[in-house]
């Protein structure tokens, strides 16, 4: 879900909180007659955006995926986002430009909140991901997984607990897992745009099916290797069992991008991100980034001009990454951590670094065990692979994670957001190119016996 420019919000914290504690129908009404009034617009993005097969651009990817090769093959899992675009030109902290948003992942769905098995994993810890310390002691998650920006987890936090209070009479408390990746590049991080309500649309808008990809929740101001970045998903099914992926990625940079193995980064080092407007003055602008100087088209670039910013810039490579694994494989706790810790492969074979400026945090969970994972009164029998056939879903974790990763390149367009910086699209067009010649070599080379 898109929220308009025109759309009123809250920009204070204050007022956000006051509202998530105010009791009666008010903010019911409010709430559905904003989900009437967005019905059109959501019909039109429920199919989610189509994601280009990377296969017919070349990529030579493992594993046979899913119906929607995405998270959502696993069964009961929903994902949904509210994207929230407003305004243009130079940042007035507190009013835009917005690039930003909120995506939620429920492991069981809107109307069937039980709890699931549980692990999370972090690579490198300069990020956040709230709630991971009753997961890493009871091996439960209960309740949605959030992503947005930086400096929303709080208010997103406060929101789901205030959603979950309002849905079930017999709530007391939660520990909301909520992570985020960095937009500041993008977004007026500091206006704190993202509001409870938007939580509550992301939450109430979750679904099956297809996954809306690329710049869109929590994804919408996000970079990934020098290119426009956000959220992306990918599945593989192993036997019976499924393992799906949803990332939200914002790391990386340019020369260390990897492709099905091809040194993508170093084979197209442009086009690189711009300042479209240049009428923002140099105080607005980070050195070493050039002007669009082809009508703020970073695809157009044929050369590097010096924008003469006289910020230092955000170092290469720095940005985050959140990875989200789903499974309905009969998996324990201990089972999952080692699958999530596996995702940091496919996160490397990409060209993630886990560089220093870098939050690289990740959760799984299974949805098998339903009974189990629920209980708490009684004794209870559960299922479980045993570690030697695991093989497979280990694979298939490293290789969901690699093609998530690109899958959100390949759906995010161009985008221009604060003092008109602008990111560019992954071009398609170039990476068949590239990924055709990386292919003929291949199959040209014949090892010497």
């Amino acid at each position: 879900m898109i929220i308009p420019r025109n759309r009123r919000k809250d920009t204070g914290l204050a007022e956000v909180r006051a509202r998530l504690i105010r009791q009666g129908t008010t903010r019911w009404i409010v709430v559905a007659f904003l989900l009437g009034v967005m019905l059109v617009l959501f019909v039109g993005l429920a199919s989610g955006q189509n994601v280009p097969d990377a296969r017919a651009l070349g990529v030579r990817l493992t594993g046979e995926t899913g119906p929607n090769n995405a998270i959502t093959d696993v069964e009961g899992v929903e994902v949904g986002h509210t994207t929230v675009i407003e305004g243009e030109g130079r940042l007035i902290v507190g009013e835009g430009p917005v690039r930003t948003g909120v995506t939620a992942i429920l492991p069981r769905g809107r109307e069937a909140g039980d709890s699931v098995f549980a692990a999370w994993f972090s690579l490198n810890g300069n990020g956040e991901m709230t709630g991971t310390t009753w997961i890493e002691h009871s091996g439960i998650l209960e309740g949605p997984i959030m992503i947005t920006n930086t400096h929303s987890v709080g208010i997103v936090r406060d929101a789901v607990i205030a959603w979950q209070r309002d849905r079930d009479p017999s709530f007391l408390w939660a520990l909301p897992v909520v992570a985020e990746t960095y937009d500041g590049s993008l977004n007026d991080i500091n206006g704190f745009h993202v509001t409870a309500e938007h939580t509550f649309e992301a939450l109430d808008g979750a679904r099956g099916g297809p996954v809306e990809q690329g710049a869109v929740g929590g994804g919408t101001g996000m970079r990934c290797h020098g290119f426009k970045g956000g959220i992306g998903s990918a599945s593989r099914l192993v036997g019976p069992y499924t393992i799906g992926i949803l990332v939200q990625c914002n790391q990386g940079a340019r020369e260390d991008l990897r492709i099905a193995g091809a040194p993508v980064g170093e084979m197209m080092p442009e086009p690189y991100a711009c300042y479209a407007d240049r009428s923002i003055p140099a105080d607005a602008r980070r050195s070493g980034v050039p002007w669009c100087s082809n009508g703020g088209d970073p695809q157009l670039e044929t050369g590097f001009t010096d924008a003469g910013g006289l910020l230092d810039p955000i170092p290469d490579g720095s940005g985050s990454i959140i990875i989200v694994l789903a499974t309905d494989a009969p998996l324990l706790p201990n089972q999952i951590k080692r699958l999530v810790t596996r995702t940091t492969m496919g996160l490397a074979r990409i060209g993630g670094m886990g560089y220093n400026g870098s939050g690289d945090i990740f959760i799984g969970f299974s949805t098998a065990n339903r009974a189990a994972a629920a209980q708490r009164a009684e004794s209870v029998r559960l299922e479980m692979l045993p570690n030697d056939q695991i093989n497979g879903l280990i694979s298939a974790s490293v290789h969901a994670t690699e093609e998530a990763i690109l899958n959100a390149m390949l759906a995010a367009g161009t985008l221009t957001g604060i003092n008109g910086y602008t990111v560019p699209a992954l071009p398609q067009d170039r990476l068949r190119e590239v990924m055709s010649r990386v292919n003929e070599a291949r199959e040209g080379y014949r090892p010497q016996h």
